[in-house]
């Protein structure tokens, strides 16, 4: 059921235990979804940890289906006790509203203990080299992008810290690129 709701305050899923009985908001990503017959069951993570939402309303399960693993999303339910939720509460009663599309399902489930896919899959460097192939590209000249990614780089920006332009403020560094791990100019293309 999706509803606009104000004036209820935003929680971290680790302080759901000192909510219960309250309405709460809490935000975050579709972990996981369980989908039984009379019931349908919502693992939300945020910054703190995980939640689980219980849905049982027709409409509200509808929305809770339509999602996929990794949606952003927003919760506004009833914190209730019980012992075997995670940290002892779960959301009861609640309108989900996601906050953007639906994510594309990642290549593998997340919310398992051990990962099953390989290294290529997990840190998506196939997918860049999947891409240039797909425009014709040669990877030769890329070679020094394309094999940071082998390392463990995350497969895009946006959410970075800035940490070189952090450091050299740190260290009174007059240019970034004396900070840079693999710095770029005109004279130096590869690292």
């Amino acid at each position: 059921m999706i509803k606009e709701v104000t004036a209820v305050q935003r929680v971290l899923t680790t302080q759901l235990p000192a909510h219960v009985g309250a309405s709460v908001r809490v935000a975050g990503w579709v972990h996981r979804r369980r989908l039984l017959k009379s019931v349908a069951f919502l693992t939300l993570r945020d910054a703190a940890g995980l939640a689980q939402v219980v849905v049982t309303e027709p409409e509200a399960r509808a929305a809770v289906e339509a999602l996929t693993e990794e949606t952003v999303v927003e919760v506004v339910a009833t914190v209730a006790a019980n012992p075997a939720a995670p940290a002892g509460v779960e959301l009861t009663a609640p309108t989900v509203r996601p906050l953007g599309p639906p994510a594309v399902p990642p290549p593998f489930d997340l919310y398992r203990p051990a990962l099953t896919a390989g290294l290529p899959t997990q840190l998506g460097h196939a997918d860049y080299l999947a891409a240039l192939a797909s425009r014709g590209e040669p990877v030769e000249p890329y070679a020094g992008y394309v094999d940071a990614f082998r390392h463990g780089m995350p497969p895009h920006g946006g959410f970075a810290i800035g940490l070189e332009r952090f450091v050299a403020r740190l260290t009174g560094a007059r240019n970034v690129r004396e900070v840079t791990a693999f710095p770029r100019d005109l004279h130096r293309l590869t690292p």
